[in-house]
């Protein structure tokens, strides 16, 4: 029972925090406005939400651990043994590689079906993070934990108690999907949701999908970053050739 509450408050911390930006965000601007009037409207705009989403994800994330750390029954919810932390983390690097090949065929699903590629959600996220680099703490970690937490454990792991894997882990990754607001390249994440959910089914320990999820959007944050210096690598490798 008391895991069931605790499950129900970390949905509820990540639903408010999700709301949080109709009051935060506007305070927010005026204090970076105040404290930087040399910022353009567009730059104020990125740094406020910068640090609107490290904040945000920040306190979301410490009260959901601080959650997590008085029910140790929380994570208790397959039967049997857990694999080894070292395996776990030994399957969190192959499950990066696993939606990394996954978002792949998704794509090519996406453009079979004459969906343009590239996704705005994860293009304003580099927005922001390339005028506030602090938002990259919450993008490639907060983000990630707490997505975990609540579509993995909260989520997929309720529905699989009283379900089973295939169920449970398609509602989980559709959720998934569509919390990220991108719905044309919502086969892209589901496939996404669909594999973390997989990992954490596979080895029964969150620390899984975490690391899975880390990577991928890590690999992805410094790809953009530094798109131009590694297109321009290639070319100069293409020359040598």
């Amino acid at each position: 029972m008391k895991s069931k509450k605790t499950a129900l408050y970390i949905l509820l911390i990540y639903i408010v925090m999700q709301l949080s930006s109709f009051l935060l965000l506007r305070p927010l601007f005026r204090f970076i406005q105040e404290q930087h009037p040399e910022l353009s409207k567009n730059e104020l705009i990125l740094t406020s939400q910068g640090w609107y989403i490290f904040i945000s994800m920040g306190i979301a994330l410490i009260l959901s651990l601080i959650l997590v750390s008085r029910d140790p029954n929380f994570w208790k919810i397959y039967k049997g043994s857990k694999s080894s932390i070292p395996v776990s983390i030994l399957w969190g690097i192959i499950g990066f590689f696993m939606v990394f090949v996954g978002q792949s065929i998704g794509a090519m699903i996406e453009n079979a079906l004459g969906i343009k590629q590239g996704s705005e959600n994860t293009a304003d996220l580099l927005s922001i993070a390339n005028v506030a680099p602090i938002a990259v703490i919450a993008i490639a970690f907060f983000g990630p934990i707490l997505e975990e937490f609540v579509f993995r454990r909260v989520i997929f792991g309720s529905l699989v108690q009283t379900t089973n894997f295939w169920v449970a882990a398609l509602v989980s990754s559709i959720v998934f999907a569509l919390i990220h607001l991108d719905f044309s390249h919502i086969i892209i994440y589901a496939i996404s949701g669909f594999i973390f959910a997989f990992l954490y089914y596979k080895t029964k320990r969150i620390i899984t999908s975490i690391i899975a999820h880390m990577m991928l959007n890590g690999f992805v944050t410094v790809v953009q970053f530094y798109q131009k210096p590694i297109e321009e690598f290639l070319k100069q490798l293409q020359q040598l050739q």
